[in-house]
């Protein structure tokens, strides 16, 4: 696998801990000026008054990275490789090496005036817009919300969620919404431009966002037996309120009935280039599908009333991850999922927009529902709302064949996936800080231990970290393997090994990845780097040895990929494994719980080892490593109390 396809299936990645959207000392700290950062006094609202002042991403030293990754490879490489990686990363150094011109050209791209990010226009392309596989399973991801005892039909509840997401869109038009600081210092808030009205656009041979003017386009996309409907969310110049929205919405329950309607929305499910393909059929078949398309692009969001019933965490997350690729348009960066049952959950495309803002919009309106903190309007519906338009494509032979073929090709994809869910009762945050250990970090080595249960050795793991303090920052990979999280684990798998030596392999893991994770913050990674120093190499030049070595690939062929969001009003979030012979890996540490959300290929081979239900295997394993953690350190609380 190239490097430029694996980093774009590393792309839907994101690391966040949500907080309530309304808590009094939240809101209070978003108030505090940061003092690193002025206020642009022109700024166009709250929102954006320490963007234009935010430091640019910076260009880290050259010497730095390469000593990084020698460092984050040693443990994937025996003592003959690494004195090979040695003698490359030093040819790459050496003075008026060709590794120096790429640092100079990547300085000179950092200090163009003209360039906000270095990495911005790179990354969107080769990371997202450029990936030519669907979205679905590859890009997009997923939460499930915790069921909402107060709304228990389908319209009821899709009502409250949309109601709840306008509040926030207003925020977000009016540039009012509370600004997201981290330590003391102000985030990026450029992301959230991209995310209602917006639209990823298939085209040959990379994609494009369409972004449509929030003030104008007032309306939302309902989508029932894959029938898309459209609902204006203003009448006569005032937003129609959470009960006029549910009447609306059981309006169309009512007039899609129980026969299901050609799924034009599975075509957005396929390769983008296959794509790209039928949306020029499917506009030259009649001009007024250009019309019901350009309709659906500009939407606010998606509602999706699924006739679907899932029961368990597995069953809803699956339905939030893909569910039958019918009933969706996976190019909108927001699509609510209501299912018939009243359970719901949130579907996003990630091109734009990495998690951090979305899990806010998603932990805005659950929390908002949850403490009564939404503005429902009035209570009475007014008689003269305009019914909902039902958007009647035109089909010919033509467009048949491809939702055919787009059909057969999801079903075939969705049929190769696994995913199960662990949700760990034990332990979770409060118990792990009085471990005196980092939430993020003692997780992170669950899941390295679990790794190992299950295989025996340590691989490549990615872990996201944002860059969100930086001018139109995204994020970094936190490299978790080290040589002290390898020793670590072959400590907890020792039998003859005191709990005092592996208590203190442990801690030793546990600052080495906190110590990483807090350079990555700091754009000092090795990766986006490294992707830089790539794209500075002009036509004609060759790849140097250090990119061209089998260990370049495989340090980034990411066999564990993972990500902590944490929010209480979620039931699980997740996405699927970046790479065939992996798993991909999201959590969520709560107060007195962890959740794992396990996903992979249903035949796994990993290294000619064929693993039957590998994805339930793991999860077991992450219970066994969480248990025999909380067991080790419960002895050092034990020990203490004694003293």
């Amino acid at each position: 696998m190239s490097f430029l396809k694996n980093a774009a299936r590393v792309s839907p990645r994101f690391t966040l801990t949500a907080r309530n959207a309304f808590p009094r000392r939240a809101m209070a700290s978003a108030a505090k000026p940061a003092p690193k950062t002025p206020v642009d006094p022109d700024a166009a609202g709250p929102m954006l008054k320490y963007q234009k002042n935010l430091p640019k991403l910076p260009v880290p030293a050259l010497g730095a990275t390469l000593q990084k990754y020698l460092q984050s490879v040693r443990p994937l490489l025996d003592d003959a490789e690494y004195k090979k990686t040695e003698q490359a990363v030093k040819d790459f150094e050496a003075p008026g090496g060709l590794g120096q011109k790429l640092q100079e050209r990547l300085t000179a791209r950092f200090n163009d005036p003209k360039i906000v990010n270095w990495m911005e226009d790179w990354w969107l392309d080769q990371a997202y817009m450029g990936y030519r596989d669907p979205v679905v399973i590859y890009v997009s991801y997923f939460f499930l919300y915790k069921d909402d005892k107060l709304r228990k039909s389908p319209a009821q509840r899709a009502a409250a969620i949309t109601t709840a997401a306008l509040e926030f869109k207003k925020q977000v038009v009016d540039k009012t919404l509370s600004i997201e600081m981290a330590k003391g210092e102000p985030m990026c808030m450029d992301s959230y431009k991209y995310m209602f009205n917006n639209c990823r656009m298939p085209k040959k041979p990379s994609d494009y966002e369409a972004i449509f003017d929030p003030v104008k386009n007032n309306h939302v996309v309902v989508l029932r037996k894959n029938k898309f409907y459209v609902v204006d969310t203003i009448h006569n110049g005032k937003q129609l309120s959470t009960n006029e929205l549910e009447h609306q919405f059981q309006k169309i329950i009512d007039q899609a009935g129980s026969s299901k309607g050609l799924p034009i929305g599975v075509l957005t499910s396929d390769n983008r280039d296959k794509w790209t393909e039928y949306r020029e059929r499917l506009v030259a078949a009649n001009s007024e599908n250009a019309a019901y398309l350009e309709k659906v692009e500009s939407s606010d969001f998606v509602i999706c009333l699924d006739d679907q019933k899932p029961v368990t965490r597995d069953e809803g997350s699956r339905a939030c991850w893909h569910g039958d690729g019918r009933n969706r348009f996976f190019d909108k960066p927001l699509q609510f999922i209501v299912y018939e049952n009243g359970k719901a959950g949130f579907m996003g495309e990630h091109s734009c927009m990495d998690g951090t803002a979305t899990c806010r919009l998603n932990e805005y309106v659950c929390d908002g529902l949850n403490r009564d903190k939404i503005d429902h309007g009035d209570v009475e519906v007014r008689s003269d709302l305009p019914s909902p338009q039902e958007l009647k494509f035109h089909v010919n032979d033509a467009i048949s064949k491809d939702i055919q073929s787009a059909e057969s090709h999801f079903d075939e994809l969705i049929n190769k996936h696994d995913l199960t869910v662990l949700s760990y009762q034990s332990y979770g945050k409060n118990l792990i800080k009085k471990f005196k250990c980092s939430p993020d970090g003692f997780t992170q080595m669950v899941i390295q231990l679990a790794y190992y249960k299950m295989f025996g050795t340590s691989r490549p793991t990615y872990e996201s970290a944002q860059t969100r303090k930086f001018q139109r920052g995204r994020t970094e990979t936190a490299r978790t393997v080290t040589t002290e999280s390898v020793a670590f684990v072959k400590a907890m798998e020792d039998p003859h090994l005191d709990n005092q030596s592996k208590i203190a392999a442990f801690r030793a893991a546990l600052k080495t990845q906190g110590a990483y994770m807090a350079d990555a913050v700091n754009g000092h990674g090795v990766d986006r780097h490294l992707f830089g120093l790539k794209n500075c190499i002009q036509p004609g030049e060759s790849k140097p040895e250090l990119f061209t070595q089998p260990v370049n690939a495989y340090s980034s062929h990411w066999y564990l990929s993972t990500s902590q969001l944490s929010s209480e009003h979620f039931d699980g979030y997740g996405w699927g494994q970046v790479v065939n012979d992996g798993f991909g890996c999201a959590y969520m540490i709560k107060s007195n719980a962890l959740q794992f959300n396990v996903a992979s290929v249903k035949d796994l081979e990993v290294h000619g080892t064929k693993y039957i239900n590998g994805t339930h295997h793991f999860k077991q394993c992450l219970e066994d490593a969480a248990n025999d953690l909380r067991d080790l350190m419960n002895t050092e609380v034990e020990s203490e109390a004694k003293l």
